[in-house]
């Protein structure tokens, strides 16, 4: 997870070894890269702050600005991770160095995190929970959703986008239908599935396309309207709409409803997506480094927003007040810069980044596997990989760093999945 943010895996090692282009646009100009778009990390940094900020509302939702405000987060803040994610997973093919490393960057931290929430809640607040990888608790489920969904990227990637895309909303309209079994959180598994086959699908000039300036026009009212409903929403339906966690039956619809809402919602996130990443700014800051840490930011944060629940820090009626949560939204924009800074991304990186060759057959340096027919691309060394010095060494590991962004949308706090996940929330 260096270079970027862990978010969706994005295979730049993948394709250097095919001989290819990194996937995504090219740097803008004057941005500082050669090869690394800054776009991207900007982006999984913003939609992490959104994501540590709307979990740390979720203990104010009385109000009904905050209840607003979050529900308006949640219904875009995550299929952005998704897209990314799906977006930097077109090289996935499932050959074994691709595998070993997303067991390294995703499945080992999945496993590692998940013991470490259920333990935490059940010393800190009784909860009871067994120790079961097979049933995600709290956050811990988009890890698990990710090494799923790029398991099947290269089912996808082989079908025409017209059908791959169709497939995926009737599969996530299954999910929402039916109650899923518990195991893996399968309903959120299908039911956001659509996020990551549209990024996987995307190509660089659908990227131009949402970076537009028509579209940043078209974003204005778009989050006006946005904003608007989610205010007018409240009391009319549920937040987990939003968070996609229950089946409509569980959410009180219909099948004709559930089918109508379902499919609305999947349009205003995908509308409230683009215009977020409208915005985006394209050139290098400050702050775009930080990008590289949202893997450790998401699987970080959980841990203090839900300790401050659990202990009642939240319970002071000042924190109720429009300035306690004005407070708060400084707070988890804080945390998340915090969170996703260099220092704290190398201490912890042994955790969320672990270097797993051991485990694995093969020589440390053995050369890496070549599709059969790939050619090497001109200026790549012996091994099919870039110069010594350029971006994507073993300093960056830019393919962990996607796991990380994919990661940065999380569950609604306090919520273990469907009912009868078997964890308590």
């Amino acid at each position: 997870m260096s270079g970027v943010p862990q978010t969706p895996v994005e295979d730049h090692r993948d394709a250097r070894e095919a001989g290819r282009s990194e996937p995504g646009p090219k740097a803008a100009p004057g941005s500082g890269g050669a090869e690394r778009d800054p776009f991207f990390d900007n982006a999984k940094l913003l939609a992490m702050v959104l994501v540590v900020v709307g979990h740390a509302w979720q203990p104010l939702k009385d109000s009904r600005a905050v209840w607003a405000a979050y529900f308006f987060l949640y219904t875009f803040h995550m299929p952005v991770f998704i897209l990314l994610s799906g977006y930097f997973s077109r090289t996935f093919r499932g050959r074994p160095r691709q595998v070993q490393r997303l067991v390294a960057a995703v499945l080992v931290p999945y496993a590692v995190f998940e013991t470490v929430y259920t333990l935490y809640g059940n010393a800190v607040d009784d909860r009871g929970n067994d120790i079961s990888l097979l049933t995600p608790w709290y956050l811990t489920w988009f890890l698990i959703a990710l090494f799923v969904w790029r398991l099947t990227a290269p089912l996808w990637l082989v079908l025409r986008p017209s059908l791959a895309i169709g497939l995926s909303v009737v599969i996530a309209l299954l999910g929402a239908a039916f109650d899923a079994d518990p195991v893996l959180n399968l309903d959120r598994v299908l039911q956001f599935l659509p996020f990551f086959v549209l990024g996987l699908l995307m190509r660089p000039e659908h990227w131009d396309l949402v970076r537009s300036r028509w579209m940043r026009i078209i974003s204005l009212p778009v989050f006006a309207a946005g904003a608007v409903t989610a205010y007018w929403a409240r009391g009319r339906v549920t937040s987990e709409w939003a968070v996609r966690s229950k089946t409509w039956e569980q959410l009180g619809a219909d099948w004709p409803a559930g089918v109508a809402m379902s499919l609305a919602l999947l349009v205003c996130s995908l509308l409230l997506a683009a215009s977020f990443l409208a915005w985006v700014p394209r050139r290098q800051h400050w702050f775009t480094a930080f990008g590289a840490g949202t893997l450790v930011a998401y699987l970080l944060h959980g841990l203090i927003i839900r300790t401050a629940a659990w202990e009642g820090w939240y319970e002071p009626r000042f924190w109720h007040t429009p300035a306690g949560e004005l407070l708060v939204t400084v707070f988890g924009v804080g945390l998340a810069l915090v969170l996703t800074s260099p220092p704290v991304r190398r201490v912890f990186r042994p955790v969320v980044e672990p270097t797993l060759d051991w485990a694995f057959p093969g020589r440390p340096g053995a050369a890496p596997e070549t599709p059969p027919g790939a050619r090497t691309a001109p200026g790549t060394g012996a091994r099919g990989g870039p110069e010594a010095g350029s971006e994507g060494g073993p300093e960056s590991r830019p393919e962990r760093a996607e796991a990380g962004a994919a990661t940065g949308a999380g569950a609604e706090p306090g919520t273990g999945g469907r009912s009868g996940s078997g964890k308590a929330p």
